[in-house]
């Protein structure tokens, strides 16, 4: 017992421990910085907890999704590692161990399992057959794997979402990052440009590009400024808070919200100021989407709402530049008409179609265009997963929608209006609405530079099947 004693209270080993850490501690900061220092004890101590609570992964990974999409660590393996991919890895990574070494004996499947693993097959076909047109490296592998990790991550919600309490609780902490994502591109738009472009170069420490960051209409200066808060590109912003918008819209009319009526209904004000505040297009007609799709089939109160909203922005004269903007971007088949972002996008859906009409079956890859006179990248979802994937993927990609709101429909009677979890089921459904909208106007809901929104989609996708198994359950 003494020798017990002895050793659990002997200062030696805890003094050769503190000075190891002290000397590490040290040498980090004499050549990497002090931020180099307080990033990687900030990821030993968020792996440590998210090991032992997985729900906390899944909360850190919404929170990067929202706050930091781009940061990366400190440290360069051949590829650099992002915030994102510690999330995300450590929360599928915990799931898998628990299945390898036998606490979790079960997993929960539904319809769209068999739908998103047909995908997967496809995109590796498409990525193994496209590295001809390509030199393998390890950003291409890295970006290629985040994109199957994001698509995988559905199958990972379904399971873990096994009862509503956990549900519940992701949707509140999903929720206040879509609003707080929204209030920080608010707040960097009302700085001087000066001020937000220095504020934002802060970043380049975490890995996030530098010089002058700030956004314009048409890059031009003279005009309005775009919002861009940290996901640095304006349109990927809209899109991202397109999918919290859609969620957040049902708590504002639902019975029994998750928040005080007034809290969801400053969150959903700060997401929708936010969008308009990108002047991206896509996005504001996708919210309009969600919000059609939940006045249609759920709150017909916000029918009258959408179209006094729809009239304000034509009358209001602040609002007349950002209406003007919206009519030359729906002028596609008046040429003279059409605005220049306009302009290249069709000439993109020219070649975009070529190149798929070359290519029909499993596409051309992801390391790039065969064809000289042809380049990868298009700003249509559709498109993108056509030509990197072919009319294989396109139709695998439809398949999984299709299930997915083929599932909702049978169980759409599971919900009583009046229920605090029908909002939370409209609302997922709505944010996959307003995803599929936008991808007919913009490319980053699967674009592999954009990893932050690819895994908002899927995530949203997954809760939503989420919801309708739980009902399911309960109806059974």
């Amino acid at each position: 017992m003494m020798s017990e004693r002895f050793a659990l209270t002997n200062p030696i080993p805890t003094a050769v421990t503190a000075a190891m850490l002290a000397l590490v501690s040290g040498l980090i900061i004499a050549f990497g910085g002090w931020e180099v220092a307080v990033a990687l004890i900030v990821g030993i101590i968020g792996a440590w907890i998210v090991l032992r609570d997985m729900e906390i992964g899944l909360w850190a990974t919404i929170g990067v999704i929202c706050f930091l999409p781009f940061a990366t660590l400190p440290i360069d393996i051949g590829v650099t590692p992002t915030f994102l991919d510690c999330g995300l890895g450590a929360f599928v990574g915990v799931w898998f161990l628990r299945l390898v070494t036998g606490r979790q004996r079960t997993i929960v499947t539904s319809p769209i399992t068999i739908p998103i693993v047909i995908f997967l097959i496809v995109a590796i076909f498409a990525f193994i057959f496209g590295l001809q047109n390509g030199v393998l490296n390890g950003t291409l592998a890295r970006k290629f794997a985040e994109l199957l990790l994001s698509i995988g991550l559905v199958l990972v919600v379904i399971d873990y979402c096994r009862n509503w309490e956990r549900l519940l609780r992701v949707t509140r902490i999903a929720l206040v990052a879509g609003a707080g994502a929204a209030l920080v591109a608010i707040l960097l738009w009302l700085l001087p440009d000066d001020t937000a472009n220095t504020a934002l170069n802060q970043l380049v420490r975490l890995g996030y590009p530098g010089g002058w960051i700030i956004r314009y209409i048409e890059e031009n200066p003279a005009l309005s400024e775009r919002a861009i808060g940290t996901s640095i590109d304006p349109n990927a912003l809209g899109g991202l808070l397109t999918l919290f918008g859609a969620l957040a819209m049902p708590q504002v009319f639902a019975p029994k919200p998750l928040f005080k009526r007034w809290m969801a209904i400053v969150m959903a004000g700060l997401i929708f100021v936010a969008i308009l505040l990108t002047f991206s297009r896509g996005a504001f007609l996708a919210l309009g989407a969600s919000a059609a799709y939940i006045a249609v089939f759920r709150y017909r109160k916000l029918i009258p709402i959408g179209v006094a909203a729809v009239a304000a922005l034509f009358v209001l004269p602040f609002t007349q530049g950002y209406v003007v903007r919206l009519v030359q971007g729906l002028s596609f088949f008046n040429f003279s008409q059409t605005d220049l972002a306009s302009q290249m996008r069709l000439g993109e859906y020219r070649d975009a179609m070529t190149l798929i009409l070359r290519y029909p079956t499993f596409g051309v890859g992801f390391a790039g265009s065969p064809d000289i006179d042809l380049y990868l990248g298009v700003a249509n979802v559709y498109l993108s997963i056509a030509q990197q994937m072919g009319m294989i993927g396109l139709l695998a990609f439809l398949a999984i929608i299709i299930v997915m709101f083929g599932y909702a429909f049978i169980h759409r009677r599971a919900f009583p209006v009046d229920s605090v979890r029908d909002p939370i089921w409209m609302g997922y459904h709505a944010a996959v609405v307003g995803g599929l909208a936008a991808g007919l106007f913009d490319h980053y809901l699967f674009n592999t530079e954009f990893h932050h929104t690819v895994t908002a989609f899927w995530l949203m996708l997954g809760f939503a099947v989420a919801t309708t198994h739980l009902a399911a359950q309960s109806s059974q």
